[in-house]
């Protein structure tokens, strides 16, 4: 195996926790309907958020502890515990016959999304040259859509009709086909586990800690351009991009998809063919960013990501609000997520890996991370009881503003870091 072909190895198998995060973070939601009858939860709008934010809060915890257990133990070691988190997780959470440790099995399994969302991205942009840095760590962001349609596909052929909805309880989907979506993670799981054993260390960790000399000619190559020193500022950026990442409110669709498409006049059926088309838009848009990435820059996609969605989502509430239904209402989800796909999606990772120093980059990533996680938690658990006081069309607006806002905010302050050396 060449240097170029073992590169690309070591960041594909970097990149299987983002295909970990993305199946673990989505699944849940085509369990959802069945679960939540099994648990007998589906009148709880409080125990329903509960139950799609455990994980989430699994996630402050592994992001937390990311940054300061990365530059003691290393990068290569967390990845494989993610991995061990995730296997075991997907055990447990369909094993479980209690909603107490359902909701501890997920946030076990949480921790390991929280420990892979911060390493994988940063193990990638450490090892990466700077003229394709920023495609390698999209190709994270590409695994993690891939687990998100995983996950659909997943949920759509375990998912058996049941001519009368009254009986979920009795059916094959509640007693067994929601345990089998969240059992089938353990087979990439195990893949990961056995692969994250053969990549090496991170080489600027180990020029870091002054571990080996050949570290240093692993990251020859870059034009001699440095960002500047961290700062208050820099870091406040860092967590506004993680939190907007999420409150920009596109995970909502992946989370919430029996909500979003049955009020738009869709049936439990028609939803899981929405949900896979959907996860579909988000593969390919994400390929469009891997490619345009390196051309287009991470301050021009950020700006199209903002503005983009703000006005997606405020027609998207209008229809909601005039009760629009059919397939112009899936067009409008799908245009949403494939705009996420290719801008705030991948390039707030890109951003992230690449805007902090080496000494600092492992604590400065686990608090964007932890922020991140934070805006994941709040969004997650607040769509039911939105929903509810608002309606879909009032949750959507709300998102339209924030969109707005933060479009105006990285209008001013967003950098632009492509092909710039990350700073030693």
């Amino acid at each position: 195996m060449n240097k170029k072909s073992f590169l690309y190895f070591i960041c594909c198998v970097a990149a299987m926790g983002g295909l970990l995060f993305g199946y673990d973070w989505v699944v849940i939601g085509g369990a959802k309907p069945f679960y939540e009858v099994y648990f007998d939860i589906a009148d709880n709008a409080v125990m329903q958020g509960w139950a799609m934010t455990t994980a989430n809060l699994g996630c402050l915890v592994g992001a937390m502890v990311a940054g300061m257990m990365a530059d003691r133990y290393g990068r290569k070691p967390l990845l494989t515990t993610a991995s061990v988190l995730f296997l075991t997780s997907a055990i447990a959470t369909g094993a479980f016959n209690d909603f107490t440790m359902f909701n501890l099995a997920r946030f076990w399994g949480g921790i390991g999304i929280g420990l892979a969302s911060a390493l994988s991205p940063m193990y990638i942009a450490e090892v990466a040259p700077a003229d394709i840095r920023g495609k390698l760590v999209s190709l994270n962001q590409m695994t993690i859509v891939l687990g998100i349609l995983g996950a659909q596909v997943v949920n759509m052929l375990l998912a058996r009709e049941v001519a009368n909805p009254q009986d979920i309880l009795n059916s094959w989907n509640g007693q067994w086909g929601w345990r089998w979506m969240f059992w089938a993670e353990a087979v990439p799981a195990t893949l990961f586990l056995v692969l994250s054993l053969f990549i090496p260390e991170s080489p600027r960790y180990l020029m870091m800690k002054s571990a080996a000399q050949p570290a240093a000619t692993a990251v020859k190559g870059e034009s001699r351009w440095q960002l500047p020193h961290i700062g208050g500022g820099l870091l406040l950026f860092g967590l506004v991009i993680a939190v907007f990442q999420q409150w920009c409110g596109t995970n909502v669709i992946f989370n919430y998809a029996e909500e979003i498409f049955t009020g738009a006049g869709y049936n439990v059926d028609s939803m899981f063919i929405n949900i896979v088309v959907t996860g579909i838009a988000n593969v390919v848009f994400t390929f469009v960013a891997i490619f345009t990435v390196e051309k287009w820059g991470r301050r021009r996609l950020m700006l199209i990501g903002a503005g983009g969605l703000g006005l997606i989502y405020l027609t998207l509430g209008s229809c909601y609000y005039m009760q629009v239904e059919g397939i112009f209402m899936v067009v409008l989800v799908v245009l949403a997520i494939s705009c996420y796909a290719m801008t705030l999606g991948p390039i707030t990772w890109v951003l992230l890996s690449e805007i902090f120093p080496d000494k600092v980059r492992g604590v400065a990533m686990a608090i964007c991370t932890f922020a991140l996680w934070v805006g994941c938690c709040t969004l997650t658990f607040t769509f039911p009881p939105l929903n509810e006081a608002l309606g879909t069309y009032g949750t959507f607006w709300i998102y339209s503003g924030v969109c707005i806002c933060a479009f105006i905010y990285l209008y001013k302050v967003c950098p632009e870091t492509k092909g710039k050396e990350l700073e030693r």
